[in-house]
């Protein structure tokens, strides 16, 4: 692969509708509102959290993927430290990762793309199962898991799972980077409530204000002007 570095979130562009939604946010932005956005402060460290559902290598391979996805620059703090990774674990240990109100009765055919999510696995299973399926390609390609790779193998390897090139066993390479690209974006711009976006740099570097989400009494008074305020969260009204 070329020697230069991979300018940030450019590796989403090609990712379908949620890197599409990125670009497209960021390419809109006003100019005064960026250069806000740009002095954002950096998020604050914290403690470590008890895994709820990931054990200690799911972890350390979704560290290493969230922070490839969204390394550390001038836009924000990298994927891990903006809180992605602990909001995915929450995510998993949650109702919604052990399948609640999914159809899982079968019978279980292979379907088409636009039908979405179509396995008998629940989506902890299917996250457990994928980085048990990376790791295992990654130790065949490169002779280490994925978290142990430099950061251009690491991209490398990401790019091949995009592209369904990383032949995992009886596993979707593309399914499964489909779906982590998915939870780590709704990571980097869920409220902070949940665990991801951490000190709200995700909305920040969107200029997203957060709650409350009515704002017809600004209309006019903001119309084709930039809304720059501190963006506020559920906890912010609790």
């Amino acid at each position: 692969m070329a020697e230069e570095t991979i300018p940030r979130r450019k590796f989403l562009l090609g990712a379908g509708i949620a890197g599409t939604a990125v670009a497209t946010g960021l390419s809109q932005a006003e100019p005064a509102a960026a250069a806000a956005q740009a002095q954002a402060p950096a998020a604050a460290a914290a403690q470590p959290e008890p895994l709820l559902a990931l054990n200690e290598t799911e972890h350390a391979f979704v560290v290493a993927a969230v922070d490839t996805l969204i390394p550390a620059d001038e836009l924000s703090p990298s994927g891990s430290d903006c809180g992605i990774a602990t909001f995915i674990d929450r995510q998993l240990a949650s109702a919604w990762g052990g399948g609640a109100k999914m159809y899982r009765a079968g019978p279980f055919h292979k379907g088409k793309p636009e039908q979405g999510y179509q396995l008998a696995l629940t989506p902890a299973e299917f996250f457990s199962a994928g980085i048990a399926a990376a790791n295992a390609w990654s130790r065949k390609t490169y002779g280490h898991d994925f978290d142990r790779l430099s950061p251009d193998q690491r991209v490398e390897a990401l790019k091949a799972m995009q592209d369904g090139k990383a032949e995992f066993a009886d596993f979707s390479s593309r399914a499964f980077f489909a779906r982590l690209l998915a939870i780590a974006m709704e990571g980097f711009f869920s409220d902070p409530i949940y665990g991801g976006n951490r000190n709200k740099v995700g909305w920040r570097m969107i200029g997203f204000p957060g709650l409350p989400a009515t704002y017809i009494n600004l209309y006019e008074e903001y119309r084709d002007k930039p809304y720059v305020v501190e963006p506020r969260s559920i906890a912010d009204f609790s």
